[in-house]
């Protein structure tokens, strides 16, 4: 180690942008969709286990369809980056020296001299081409590179585990205030589950929680009212 150097590992917050993207749309979708659905289940005069039936049927519906929609978009994707990603290679190949030029002509711009960028980009491309010229002139970088199976397994597991709130709350609260409750306990799960995303992406807490309740709250009261009309009708 060379004296008067000090190396320090740093910690950033990039490198979860994937999976918690993936796992905050799961359980906040399981969240307000079990409950909405349990909400104007209920708010139509059903019976406890029409409610029930209603909400475990959503809750697996749901997990699938995160699961196949996170899968089918993030495998596309990661389709054109490996498309991207073999042209790219294609052009390495065939002509170097523009390749060492473009890349030179990306540091030029971002502020080196002319010699110093040369020389990085000589030195980056010694080192890995195809790498430096995925990170610099695609933007496609290893923290980012997507990854379709652990997005569409994180936002089933996340639907299920936030879509079972409302199915316990469902299960265990008296008949005549199952809605109130259910409407009550799930705004306080939003507001908590936007905190811990915000804790997490080191974003402002307040924004999120506010943002993920005033929405929930939107859903659930929508849903209530269509529940209610249609009770009413039939």
């Amino acid at each position: 180690m060379v004296r008067g150097m000090i190396r320090h590992k740093e910690e950033h917050r990039t490198s979860r942008i994937g999976w918690l993207r993936a796992a905050v749309l799961g359980a906040n979708d399981g969240i307000l969709s079990t409950a909405s659905l349990v909400v104007g289940v209920a708010a139509a005069h059903s019976s406890r286990s029409s409610v029930i039936i209603a909400g475990v049927a959503g809750v697996v519906a749901g997990a699938m369809s995160m699961a196949a929609g996170e899968y089918v978009s993030v495998s596309s994707q990661a389709d054109t980056e490996r498309a991207d990603l073999a042209r790219e290679r294609m052009e390495l190949e065939e002509d170097n020296e523009n390749e060492h030029k473009e890349l030179a002509s990306i540091y030029v711009g971002r502020g080196l001299e002319p010699a110093l960028a040369k020389a990085v980009a000589a030195q980056l491309m010694k080192h890995d081409a195809l790498g430096a010229h995925a990170q610099e002139e695609l933007g496609i970088s290893v923290n980012f590179t997507a990854r379709p199976v652990q997005a569409a397994l994180a936002s089933a597991a996340t639907f299920a585990a936030g879509g079972a709130m409302p199915l316990i709350i469902a299960l265990t609260a008296p008949g005549t205030k199952l809605v109130g409750i259910v409407f009550g306990v799930t705004l306080v799960c939003l507001a908590g589950l936007g905190t811990l995303a915000a804790l997490v992406g080191g974003a402002p807490i307040a924004r999120a929680a506010v943002r993920v309740t005033f929405w929930g709250a939107l859903a659930m009261g929508v849903t209530a009212a269509a529940g209610a009309l249609f009770g009413a009708i039939v």
